[in-house]
């Protein structure tokens, strides 16, 4: 059995050996599918045997033997790859590291975000077929689809093995960012199946981030998203029961979240604000680390919250960021306001029969008395999501307020 030492090294050595093969054979696929019958030598090999002095350099050779065998079956191609088909050896390995580069490579602005999703999860993050399959409930014959048609339509577009410049290389990141984001959310909060949420997705989405932010640390957006999943991350312990079931954050034992990733969170807020930009993810950052500052709910500072989430709907205009600024308003201004704001929300296609918009409609609706109306909202919000615990969670609120007639 593969220790978690063993696991983690596996782990992080990975997409350097994937990037490393990449920058000196030029394909994607049949590198990424070498790599990972190395990565699978070491899991039996290194626990019995001992992890190498240089664990680097013998992933490199073994996976440069899988692709030079790779190579050598295909005879057509044999003359002219057989330049390529010398081993390498540990020593010749060049101590660079592509991480960086294969990420922006597996977020290829011709892929869909599902296929950058579970493309970087797989190249990058190390994850098998089946651990993406399963994170996202789907077979993993439709995952294994999905990731192959993703290296088939990068090689299509005759993508090279670098960073792309200028404006490329800012969109890219963008992409790289929304990607990791959308990594972390569903980890923290997972979209459909009996778990509120799924750690180990998380926690990936936490160790790239950092990757990139020890890369460009200079970059204000790369600071903020780091930011806002530390200070998010930190509440994980806060955020269920002994059973399960979901805590919403007013009423979240504010003594079980994480002080050292909020401290650490919190310092790099400060950094991402100090920069000449201002992005989404600094903003969305600087509420949670406003969230974080309070001792309990009601201390919350929801002017600056609401100020906060006004600024981000100016620079980032979504439903979701209006349905948040609404909750925040309704801390100022009563619940009233944060239900004519909702409100606004109601012709917007997006937002039709989503869970979210019902449920804080129905906990606004409760604030105001109307029991009636927060119940027979209640209802409908459990029934419009796939998450087994945030039904549960709706219901029970649904069943607090139900008439009694």
């Amino acid at each position: 059995m593969t220790s978690p030492v063993v696991e983690d090294l596996l782990r992080e050595l990975a997409p350097r050996v994937l990037g490393a093969l990449v920058r000196r054979h030029g394909q994607f696929e049949g590198c990424e599918d070498a790599v990972q019958e190395a990565v699978l030598a070491a899991t039996v090999q290194w626990p019995a045997e001992g992890v190498p002095d240089n664990p680097h350099g013998w992933l490199v050779t073994v996976a440069t033997r899988r692709l030079v065998d790779q190579m050598r079956s295909d005879h057509a191609r044999r003359e002219r790859e057989s330049a390529t088909a010398t081993e390498v050896v540990p020593q010749d390995v060049p101590d660079t590291d592509d991480t960086l580069v294969l990420l922006f490579l597996c977020c290829h602005p011709t892929l869909t975000a599902a296929s950058q999703t579970a493309l970087t999860l797989r190249a990058v993050g190390g994850l098998t077929t089946a651990e993406i399959a399963h994170a996202f409930l789907v077979p993993e014959a439709t995952m294994a689809s999905r990731i192959s048609r993703a290296k088939q339509r990068i090689k299509a577009a005759g993508s090279t093995f670098r960073m792309p410049d200028g404006a490329a290389r800012e969109e890219r990141l963008r992409v790289v960012l929304h990607v990791l984001y959308l990594i972390f959310n569903e980890g923290y909060t997972v979209s459909s199946g009996s778990e509120l949420h799924r750690a180990d997705l998380a926690h990936e989405a936490i160790r790239l981030a950092r990757m990139v932010h020890t890369q460009l640390s200079a970059d204000s957006e790369v600071t903020g998203l780091l930011a806002l999943m530390l200070l998010t991350h930190a509440r994980r312990q806060a955020r269920t029961t002994a059973a399960g079931d979901l805590i919403p954050l007013d009423e979240q034992d504010r003594t079980k979240w994480d002080r050292a990733l909020i401290d650490e969170g919190t310092e790099l807020v400060k950094a991402s604000l100090a920069g000449p930009t201002l992005g989404p993810y600094q903003l969305q950052a600087a509420i949670a680390a406003t969230h974080a500052d309070a001792d309990s709910a009601k201390e919350t500072n929801w002017p600056q919250v609401h100020a906060l989430y006004l600024i981000l709907e100016r620079i980032a205009p979504n439903p979701m960021v209006t349905l948040n600024r609404a909750i925040a308003l309704a801390e100022t201004e009563g619940p009233s306001a944060g239900l004519a704001l909702l409100s606004t929300l109601d012709d917007d296609e997006r937002m039709a029969g989503h869970h979210r918009l019902l449920s804080v409609r129905a906990h606004l609706l409760e604030k105001t008395g109307d029991t009636a109306g927060a119940h027979e909202h209640y209802r409908r919000a459990a029934k419009s999501t796939a998450s087994i615990a945030e039904q549960r969670y709706l219901e029970a609120r649904a069943h607090r307020v139900e008439p009694h007639l």
